[in-house]
Order: structure tokens, then sequence, then C-alpha cells
């Protein structure tokens, strides 16, 4: 598996980690100064899960595609690979968001899986780590605000 993944334990419950983490994405979901506008999701597998991130220079980038996965309180994953209903897409990767307990806060992990060690290692020469890690620390800063 081309697989890249970050994880982080949150001083926070899991309740309030994802409740923070599915409810309030549009705080967190990429590094600032960029932001992300939710415009579609339907929270299940086979739903929609759309959003647009700006950037600070003017910059959109729309992401389309789909839940493959939506487990309540646990864990989502969503591909680029399936847009709409049921559309093939050009495949980038499979995202995979989860949580579980750990001591008394929660563990946070993020992974993205790609089709190809070639999309793996762009995606990694994008700043994967520096990203995803910035994106950890967001959700991290809310979920303890939150506490």
């Amino acid at each position: 598996m081309h697989e890249l993944s970050i994880n982080r334990l949150i001083a926070a419950s899991p309740e309030v980690v994802w409740d923070v983490m599915v409810n309030r994405q549009e705080e967190w979901w990429c590094p600032k100064p960029w932001r992300a506008i939710i415009t579609a999701q339907d929270k299940r597998p086979g739903g929609v899960c759309d959003m647009v991130m700006h950037g600070p220079d003017g910059e959109v980038m729309q992401h389309r595609g789909i839940y493959l996965a939506y487990e309540e309180g646990k864990r989502f994953a969503v591909t680029d690979a399936i847009t709409g209903d049921l559309e093939p897409s050009g495949p980038f990767m499979i995202g995979i968001w989860s949580i579980e307990p750990e001591g008394s806060g929660t563990r946070y992990t993020a992974s993205a899986r790609h089709w190809t060690e070639e999309a793996m290692r762009q995606h990694q020469e994008m700043g994967f780590i520096q990203g995803w890690v910035a994106c950890a620390d967001q959700l991290a800063a809310l979920c303890e605000t939150a506490s």
C-alpha cells in the first residue's frame, strides 16, 4: 500500500474530537491561511463529499469525492476516484481520518492511500507531512479549547 500517515494525541475526549472533526471541518481542514468551504456533504458510504479550498493569493482548488466509509464516532474515509452519482474521476488518493481513545485523550490518525508510488511521492513532495500536521494542530487546538 502506498500510504502516508500522521497521528497525534489530542487532550480531549473522543466525543469532543469526533464532534469537531465532522461538524467544524471548515475550521481545521486545511492549513491556515488557506480555508475550506464545504459545498456538499452527505455523511454516509456513497454520499457526496465536496469542498472548495481557497488560498491566500486567490487560489481555488475544488475537491469532489464520495465517502467510502462513515463510522460514527470512529472514522470516515473519502476518495476523489468517484464523484457525484458514481462518476469515475482521475484518482489521487483515499483519505482516512480515525480516532480512538487513548489514556485520558484521543489518538487521531489521518492517512492518505495512493494508487501508485509515484502519486504517493508527489503528495509527499507537495508537503503532505507539513500540511497534514498543521491541520492536526488546528484540530487539536479546537478540541482542547472545547473540552
